[in-house]
């Protein structure tokens, strides 16, 4: 499929994990894409995997949570390739922690990243977007819906963005522009390999987010942003689309 040929996309996160994939599955369909993230080493393995398909794609150091910074890839993606068309929010820290053990810098941080970050990207991309009838595609969470233990902040933050998706999608319906969600449970990635239970956890508490053995891939939930961001998706605004194997029905 060619669903991205002569488009533009930016993807945060884009050094591992879930935004590597969506950057290599835009890639792969045609978009030109800049790949931001805070990990250069890992932002010029994702590139160089791209250009070896005989595709386009810049890297851009970018730290979401400064909003200069989101202004600055931004400006750089249209300096570069003329365009945006697609804006994936995937940049997102979390670990499993005692809400008491919780510092001030600590919840900041991932409130920081997860949340403001989203808003801040989605706030320098919309000049450019709804002219482009494009797409946003924010990384949300299971988290979102459910009690999960250990993780107040992480959970806060993508209930966050769940309902910052479904302001915006609202507000700029009527201008041509999408904005959906995605909420993934487990997935097999460096990221989620970092939630480990701390220590003295009560173990039935973690266990009971465990439905099926089976983890999704990071190609798995990067299809599903390439559907969203296609025209494909034209009708479908204002969703968070969970890939959990079931673990969340309602």
């Amino acid at each position: 499929m060619r669903r991205f040929a002569d488009r533009v996309a930016l993807v945060t996160g884009a050094a591992s994990g879930i935004g590597r994939a969506t950057a290599m599955r835009l890639a792969q369909e045609g978009a030109r894409v800049v790949c931001a993230d805070v990990n250069k080493t890992g932002l010029a393995e994702t590139v160089e995997l791209i250009e070896n398909d005989r595709e386009w794609a810049i890297a851009r150091r970018c730290d979401v949570s400064d909003p200069a910074a989101g202004a600055a890839t931004v400006a750089d993606a249209i300096a570069a390739f003329g365009s945006l068309d697609v804006l994936c929010n995937i940049a997102g820290v979390g670990a499993f922690q005692h809400t008491a053990a919780v510092s001030p810098d600590e919840w900041a941080r991932v409130i920081a990243i997860n949340l403001a970050g989203t808003f801040f990207m989605t706030q320098a991309a919309l000049p450019h977007l709804p002219a482009r009838r494009g797409a946003i595609v924010n990384m949300a969470s299971s988290a979102r819906l459910i009690g999960q233990a250990y993780c107040a902040a992480y959970c806060a933050s993508k209930g966050g963005v769940v309902a910052l998706t479904r302001a915006l999608a609202v507000e700029f319906a009527r201008q041509g522009l999408r904005v959906n969600c995605i909420c993934p449970g487990g997935v097999d990635t460096a990221f989620t390999a970092g939630f480990a239970p701390p220590p003295g956890a009560d173990i039935d508490l973690v266990r009971r987010l465990a439905l099926v053995p089976e983890k999704a891939s990071p190609g798995d939930v990067a299809a599903a942003v390439a559907y969203l961001a296609s025209d494909e998706a034209r009708h479908i605004n204002g969703a968070a689309l969970s890939i959990d194997g079931g673990m969340v029905v309602s």
